[in-house]
């Protein structure tokens, strides 16, 4: 057990890049390196983690810890990979409110938003190539972006979601026409009803504490979730609304790009400043609760996934949802984060420098943030 927190927490420090860069960093370390799993059962976590709603890299190392050492092992991965993520966060939450007004740190921080620009529209490119290769997939993308444009809300994208799994359904079906044996022994129906519960029952007692509404607002924010992190984005900028500012909201959503770990923490940052009486105990209740739907799905069908995933119908739907997530992003590109973080054309030279540092210098992340950190710090003075 103390192996398990040991790797993932030494890995939570390191572990800049991305959901994509996590799971290879785990494949170094626990497939070749350490020898913990197979490459055939790696790849099949991974298919699970890209399955189910939720922060993908994150549920691959909840799924990891789960084949070592069951449940208290998925426990330690889970917590001691995000663990220097939320320690992080919870620092910049906290001295981010002591800087605002000093212009170098101002500066910085319209760097990492600047930063966020260039991940964003690096994760719709890259979501795009995987998402949308045919006409309805790229025509589901469109109606999204469109829809979110015109009318930004969290019902409209809902509704989006609920369309664009209702086409897939019936127009994305696979033609594998293999015969599947329909035994439900594998699965573990206690996580799924405690699943159910939360997500159906508890935004009906919610007026009950403000610190049930903040659990069930993230806690549905991380049900939602298809994609990989960064389609949490526009799910939490719906829920917290006015309650958190723009430039508060854009800087802990660069800051989450900027450190090692899941995205998620993201979560943390909000928690921290929507809870201003007790803000530590507000962002460990945002992190718990937008993290734990994705892990109670693993727990819930590990055993049991591929018999689901192979169930035509199923599968057109997660088709047809990954597709609309991606016009989801694109929405989520131009508001809040073009809009909020790109203001001149000086601005805008940055982003297509900075995109062309990631994809064609390949510059790591972290060389990167640096590049951004010392761009902003240096607009404040020019500005």
């Amino acid at each position: 057990m103390f192996e398990i927190f040991k790797r993932f927490f030494l890995l939570g420090w390191v572990s800049f890049g991305g959901p994509a860069a996590h799971i290879g960093y785990f494949r170094n370390e626990f497939v070749q390196k350490r020898g913990w799993i197979s490459e055939e059962e790696y790849a099949q976590l991974i298919a699970l983690s890209q399955f189910l709603p939720g922060p993908g890299s994150s549920q691959v190392g909840f799924a990891l810890g789960y084949h070592r050492k069951g449940l208290l092992g998925a426990l330690l991965a889970s917590i001691s990979f995000t663990l220097p993520s939320i320690l992080i966060m919870v620092l910049l939450a906290n001295i981010s409110h002591s800087f605002f007004g000093n212009d170098v740190f101002e500066g910085v921080i319209h760097g990492l938003k600047l930063l966020a620009v260039v991940v964003v529209a690096d994760a719709i490119m890259g979501m795009y190539k995987s998402f949308c290769k045919d006409k309805l997939t790229v025509f589901l993308c469109i109606m999204t972006a469109t829809l979110l444009l015109i009318l930004p809300s969290i019902t409209t994208q809902l509704l989006a979601l609920f369309i664009a799994a209702l086409i897939g359904r019936f127009y994305l079906k696979s033609d594998d026409k293999e015969q599947i044996e329909q035994d439900s022994k594998g699965i573990n129906w206690l996580p799924l009803i405690i699943f159910a519960l939360c997500f159906f029952v508890l935004p009906t007692v919610v007026s009950y504490s403000p610190l049930l509404g903040l659990f069930s607002d993230f806690f549905q924010a991380g049900s939602l979730v298809f994609g990989g992190g960064h389609v949490v984005l526009p799910l939490l900028q719906n829920i917290v609304g006015d309650q958190v500012s723009t430039d508060s909201f854009l800087t802990g959503y660069a800051a989450a790009q900027a450190v090692p770990g899941p995205m998620f923490t993201f979560a943390t940052f909000l928690g921290y400043e929507l809870w201003s009486e007790q803000p530590v105990l507000g962002a460990i209740i945002a992190t718990v609760a937008i993290f734990l739907p994705g892990f109670l799905l693993v727990l819930g069908v590990f055993n049991h996934w591929q018999v689901l995933a192979k169930k035509p119908a199923l599968s057109g739907a997660i088709i047809g949802i990954n597709a609309a997530v991606v016009g989801l992003l694109i929405s989520a590109l131009y508001d809040p984060v073009f809009t909020s973080a790109v203001n001149s054309g000086l601005d805008m030279a940055l982003v297509l420098i900075g995109f062309a540092l990631l994809k064609v210098a390949k510059l790591p992340i972290v060389g990167l943030v640096s590049f951004f950190i010392i761009a902003g710090g240096v607009l404040a003075f020019v500005a």
